[in-house]
């Protein structure tokens, strides 16, 4: 009988060591929101295949585009919550209001900037990190994506002009932050979720767009698009995260492993973000959309008018005394 009773705990110590073996093994799901093969499908490929050679197979990813897990504010609720392991997309605003800092439109207005802010070890980073972790979500890396831009399917009405009222309708996201840089530029803003907004332009509900860049103009709105205005509006950067606990489950070889891969995976980024940006105005205007150039004059007469208009009211939505702390943490 004793006998019996050791032999069956050692196989009970058996299993519990191979069904803990098997959850830190499995093949991480990780969502985003282009389709395949562009630039952020592209990265993620190579994060996952230098991450299974630098664990040598023991963390392992499977890519998801185009939304297939859901809507990113879906997914980053449902990465919270550990039933999708990572994502790298935009941080979303629905389940607290303060990501929005991260989308103060002209908040930098330069790459070297963009690079001193959203960089790890920046005050900028920090925050978004701790707003993350209040989720159950650990943030991994910044994937910068561009300076965004507005995209029109009819001609442009004095668009380096922030008081002129221009009668154009514009798609906004559904956050407070890019519906008032729309209404305080002189376009009339319209919040529509981003899987509406193709055809909310193509059956002419508005006019156009704003809350992107060249990119995601080019893979998602390049045949509803017939002008496009490199505005800066803002500055653009997507995570990569991962559950918490999954990842403070991790032994620390394998959390080694996945920061040091995820280290790469941004750095590859950063010193390719620039000329993609390029690129992809390129790419718009080889399919057809006349580039409307802004003065630089015109983007600091808008970027004046933003800072007196709409910070104010944001400021106000997040929390004035924690969002003028990060606002004076801003790296110049």
């Amino acid at each position: 009988m004793k006998m019996q009773w050791k032999l069956s705990l050692t196989v009970l110590l058996a299993c519990s060591l191979c069904c803990l073996g098997a959850v830190q093994a499995k093949t991480l799901k990780i969502s985003h929101v282009r389709p395949q093969d562009t630039a952020i499908d592209k990265d993620l490929r190579w994060f996952s295949e230098t991450l299974k050679s630098t664990s040598d197979g023991k963390l392992k990813a499977k890519i998801y585009p185009a939304s297939a897990l859901g809507d990113y504010t879906v997914v980053q609720e449902r990465v919270g919550l550990g039933a999708v392991d990572m994502a790298c997309q935009p941080p979303a605003s629905a389940a607290d209001k303060r990501f929005q800092v991260v989308y103060f439109p002209y908040m930098v207005n330069g790459w070297d900037q963009a690079r001193r802010n959203y960089s790890n070890g920046a005050p900028l980073r920090k925050v978004v990190a701790d707003l993350y972790q209040e989720q159950g979500i650990h943030l991994l890396a910044a994937w910068p994506v561009y300076f965004g831009g507005i995209a029109l399917n009819r001609e442009p009405l004095s668009p380096g002009d922030p008081a002129a009222a221009k009668g154009i309708k514009l798609r906004v996201p559904p956050m407070k932050t890019f519906q008032m840089l729309a209404d305080n530029t002189g376009y009339l803003g319209t919040p529509i979720p981003f899987s509406d907004a193709f055809t909310a332009v193509q059956t002419g509900v508005v006019d156009g767009v704003i809350g992107s860049g060249a990119e995601g103009y080019y893979s998602s709105f390049r045949d509803v698009t017939k002008y496009y205005i490199p505005s800066n509006t803002h500055f653009e950067v997507w995570y990569l995260i991962i559950n918490k606990e999954y990842f403070d489950g991790l032994s620390e070889e394998k959390k080694g492993q996945l920061e040091q891969v995820a280290g790469q995976f941004e750095e590859r980024r950063w010193a390719a973000a620039e000329a993609d940006q390029a690129a992809n105005e390129k790419r718009l205007a080889d399919y057809g959309a006349t580039i409307v150039p802004l003065k630089e004059a015109e983007i600091a007469a808008i970027a004046a008018t933003i800072h007196k208009t709409v910070w104010p009211e944001v400021l106000q939505d997040v929390g004035a005394e924690w969002g003028k702390g990060v606002l004076d943490s801003i790296v110049q």
